[in-house]
């Protein structure tokens, strides 16, 4: 029978603790990405519509993502 471990305080805590952590890289990792960047991701994205942009924009984040995930695991 499975158990349930991950209803234990301790790792349910320590899930929100990676969750929290591998949020806070995401969002670091993106905005060194927007930095070096030549232009606003924001602006050419939302105002411009530039769609092919937003499409490596959410590679890029699937990928930092992945790593995140990868490296807590």
């Amino acid at each position: 029978m499975m158990g349930f471990e991950w209803l234990k305080p301790a790792a349910f805590l320590g899930s929100i603790l990676y969750a929290i952590i591998g949020v806070i890289i995401f969002w670091l990792a993106f905005v060194i990405v927007d930095k070096i960047t030549p232009y606003d991701l924001w602006r050419e994205i939302v105002e411009k519509q530039n769609q092919a942009l937003g499409l490596v924009v959410a590679a890029m984040c699937l990928g930092i993502s992945i790593i995140v995930a990868a490296a807590i695991h």
